[in-house]
């Protein structure tokens, strides 16, 4: 399924693609140039989409280690004001909203965004399926053990690769049933995982892609980078550069990134090494 369809229009995975983060959080673990205020959301969406990004991804809910669900009026504050300024900017751009709660999914729709990224699957708001489904728009499904809050104290699995395979298989049949047309999966890199059970699955990503699904790859900046080479979120670009290498050789068709420039650089070099 290379092609997605939203509100009568095509986006093409069948090259990998780029989507840049949005945060509009004051609590994001990783912020770029002061991510909230409206302004410089707005120029931070001009600079990637120049950069080359094909999708952007806008949250106004942090969902790192330890976060707690945030109030509906306070998340649709914090994302409707955005999506209307870069929609209303950036008329042609497609937009993401990523959110768990199925309100704030359908009022991001009616201003402006295209697709729906869920790290909760369905499973925080469970009227997120049959919304999206009424929506009639994309849906990234993501896995994730527990909630943002717990997902990182103790995370076990029989075998990391099988169980969120047969997790993400699970979904694909549910989004099918609410009448969903276009998955993408999300293996959820760092949500309920440890170290070794990222680079797991993506040593295993290309096994994901399940009925020809396309797969979404969250590396940016994250813990399994951090963690081993003993830095920060804010020198981990080497890192990020790296794996997002390894996803798109393991079959990944979006990068979810901060920093669109390099992704994109990565993407060309990939298909010039693929077509060699």
């Amino acid at each position: 399924m290379s092609l997605i369809q939203s509100k009568g229009r095509l986006l093409d995975l069948s090259t990998p693609i780029v989507m840049g983060i949005l945060n509009s959080t004051p609590d994001s673990f990783y912020q770029i140039r002061q991510q909230g205020e409206l302004d410089t959301l707005v120029e931070n969406a001009g600079i990637m989409l120049n950069d080359g990004a094909s999708i952007l991804d806008i949250g106004g809910a942090t969902t790192k280690p330890g976060s707690e669900i945030i109030d509906t009026h306070e998340e649709l504050k914090r994302v409707i004001p955005v999506i209307e300024a870069i929609h209303r900017k950036f008329p042609n751009a497609w937009l993401s909203i990523d959110t768990y709660n199925a309100i704030v999914a359908r009022e991001a729709i009616g201003a402006g965004a295209s697709i729906v990224n869920d790290v909760s699957s369905g499973s925080i708001d469970p009227d997120m399926l049959k919304t999206v489904a009424s929506l009639k728009v994309p849906y990234i499904a993501m896995h994730m053990q527990g909630t943002p809050k717990t997902m990182q104290t103790d995370p076990q699995y029989n075998d990391v690769v099988t169980d969120v395979r047969r997790y993400l298989y699970d979904i694909c049949n549910q989004c099918d049933e609410a009448g969903i047309t276009d998955v993408i999966l999300d293996p959820g890199f760092g949500f309920g995982k440890t170290v070794e059970h990222n680079f797991s699955l993506l040593k295993s990503l290309t096994t994901l892609a399940l009925a020809g699904r396309p797969i979404l790859a969250g590396l940016s900046r994250k813990s399994m980078i951090c963690k081993p080479l003993k830095i920060k979120p804010e020198n981990a670009l080497n890192g990020t550069t790296a794996l997002n290498m390894v996803a798109l050789q393991q079959g990944a068709n979006i990068l979810r990134v901060h920093d669109v420039k390099q992704a994109v650089e990565v993407v060309k070099l990939f298909k010039l090494l693929n077509d060699a």
